[in-house]
């Protein structure tokens, strides 16, 4: 099974905040949606509002360099857009938002298409959280290669929990989010490869953390591509690790595969 001409994209989102830190909805502010991404150049480079936050979509990249570029790029468009209105980036994985700002209809609907679980092949439940208030923010990434099936698809899936997401509770310990999203497995399917939703958007609030999250990416990939499997009984600790924040899994997983080790890494 080898995945070749692999290339990466990614759409996080984040939130907005006023001069005196209290967040406000994105709605009618930033332009753009799902179905009409708000293009900021002729590359790919586009920009939307979803629900209170601000998304953003980068062009698939063959090399760090090229990823690393594109979202310092938008982040900076988005930083002097927003500045206009008193307003910064707020990189959080999860907030709770005031009452004044959800009046618009607009902040209660929560993505468009359903997405999957790789280990159940169900449809995740739509997002229900306890407090109605509580909005969350994704850094899913997108990875294309040659000709994709479904049994590649979902071992990508799986790599990538194990490169990727069991070593994010190194930086991402917000446990809110996952009330909503980004459990373990999630994912879409594309025609050019995956969508992987399972990360918050940790990722992009420092620079070393983007090189961070495509290196770990080309972990996953590399693993496939020498011919090396996961275990399928390892499957209950890697849900456990992302799911329950379980650190004892997380360790036993690093123990086990070469995922990451923040001493030596």
């Amino acid at each position: 099974m080898i995945y070749q001409n692999v290339l990466r994209g990614a759409d996080p989102e984040l939130f907005l905040v006023n001069e005196k830190g209290h967040f406000v909805s994105a709605i009618d502010k930033i332009g753009g949606s799902k179905q009409f991404p708000k293009p900021i150049d002729d590359y790919g480079h586009a920009v939307q509002e979803d629900n209170v936050a601000v998304e953003f979509n980068i062009p698939p990249a063959k090399s760090l360099e090229e990823f690393k570029a594109s979202v310092t790029k938008v982040l900076s468009y988005l930083s002097q857009e927003v500045a206009k209105m008193k307003l910064q980036l707020a990189i959080y994985p999860s907030a709770i938002f005031p009452d004044e700002e959800l009046e618009d209809e607009r902040a209660f609907i929560f993505g468009c298409d359903p997405d999957y679980n790789v280990y159940t092949h169900d449809v995740n439940p739509k997002p229900r959280a306890v407090n109605p208030n509580l909005r969350s923010c994704g850094g899913h990434l997108h990875i294309s290669w040659d000709q994709p099936n479904m049994e590649q698809r979902e071992q990508m899936i799986i790599a990538h929990d194990l490169f990727v997401g069991v070593p994010s509770l190194f930086f991402d310990m917000d446990d809110r989010r996952r009330e909503l999203y980004g459990k373990a497995g999630a994912f879409r399917p594309k025609p050019y490869g995956v969508e992987y939703r399972t990360l918050s958007n940790f990722w992009i609030s420092r620079p070393d953390l983007v090189d961070w999250v495509f290196h770990q990416s080309e972990r996953a990939v590399n693993f496939l591509n020498e011919g090396h499997k996961i275990d399928y009984n390892h499957y209950p600790l890697i849900i456990s690790a992302i799911n329950d924040l379980n650190y004892d899994a997380q360790q036993l997983l690093t123990q086990q595969y070469p995922i990451y080790n923040p001493e030596k890494n």
